[in-house]
């Protein structure tokens, strides 16, 4: 099945007219700078046959993307196959936050990088709190003060990560509507306590919500939401272990109580752990979402990098997990 918004090719093609799209490829390479090593600055300098001024500024008003990637940096270095973009936008402000970070925008979405200690839209309209959807509203009025934002999804406040937020109600309806065909990969990871058994598997439970919002987790049908996690062991230390998670269904505090359910909570989780929380915050991260454009048709894919402090938590590695657990 096709879903409604990939059948308006008019609305396709205004969207793909809004990019100048380069694939970096051999000739490119060789015109790089010594040992093959191609930067960013220069290969637009060549591509684009504009001056230094010029390409400078296209990276200074973050119109410049790699593989789906805003990039600022002139020395970002390309290899064969990266694909670079050009955005035609004219008015496009600049955007400063230390809570969100844009990683892709064009004209119907736009994907965040989402700090942990930020709601993603309040929960009560009457307290004036800092979401992520009020930052990215003021962000798109500054060029449009008709222009607004809409939330497709969300993440819990303590969750970093990533997130795609909709310009137009058209494009939010066709990106929930049809969420479980467009979302190819989602992929989340966290610092779970102690190791997981087996190291590799799936959590399957109903979920549901208790009197004053605390959600539990029940292995028959309490008539709560189906829930399905998939995890894998990434790497086990003496007291923690960095774990991937995939979700088959996208429930409230799925992963946090899944783990309670093992027994291994995820670390710094005050509401369904152990009340342990060695690094000041949730160890949970959206690191990984790949998706079909829902107009272009286009395949979106990003990735974050797995938290310094994640990492550090589990440094102290003594095995690796069982074969059967590795990709």
């Amino acid at each position: 099945m096709r879903h409604k918004g990939l059948k308006n090719t008019t609305a396709a093609d205004r969207a793909q007219a809004r990019f100048l799209t380069l694939t970096v490829d051999d000739r490119h390479l060789a015109a790089g700078q010594e040992g093959g090593q191609l930067e960013l600055l220069p290969f637009l300098i060549d591509a684009l046959h504009i001056s230094r001024t010029a390409a400078k500024s296209l990276l200074t008003h973050r119109l410049v993307y790699v593989d789906n990637r805003i990039e600022t940096l002139h020395n970002t270095p390309l290899r064969k196959g990266n694909v670079v973009k050009i955005s035609r936008e004219k008015n496009r402000k600049e955007f400063s936050s230390r809570w969100l970070e844009i990683i892709y925008e064009d004209a119907y979405l736009i994907v965040v990088h989402k700090q942990n200690g930020l709601l993603s839209i309040a929960t009560d309209p009457k307290r004036n709190e800092r979401t992520a959807y009020s930052i990215l509203s003021e962000y798109v009025k500054k060029s449009n003060r008709q222009a607004r934002i809409f939330i497709v999804h969300r993440l819990d406040r303590e969750t970093s990560g990533l997130m795609v937020f909709a310009k137009d109600e058209r494009t939010k309806f066709t990106l929930q509507d049809h969420w479980h065909e467009i979302v190819r990969d989602r992929r989340y990871v966290a610092v779970i306590e102690g190791r997981i058994d087996p190291p590799q598997g799936c959590i399957a439970s109903w979920l549901k919500d208790n009197k004053v919002y605390i959600t539990y987790s029940s292995p028959t049908d309490n008539g709560g939401n189906y829930s399905v996690t998939h995890y894998r062991t990434l790497q086990v230390g003496t007291k923690y272990s960095l774990i991937e998670l995939k979700l088959e269904t996208g429930r409230k505090n799925q992963i946090r109580v899944h783990m309670q359910d093992k027994h291994t909570p995820v670390a710094g989780d005050l509401k369904y752990g152990s009340g342990n929380n060695p690094i000041g915050r949730l160890a949970l991260h959206a690191y990984r979402l790949d998706f079909v454009h829902p107009v272009t048709g286009e395949m979106m894919r990003f990735s974050l990098p797995i938290p310094t402090a994640f990492k550090d938590l589990v440094k102290d590695k003594t095995e690796t997990p069982a074969p059967n657990a590795q990709k």
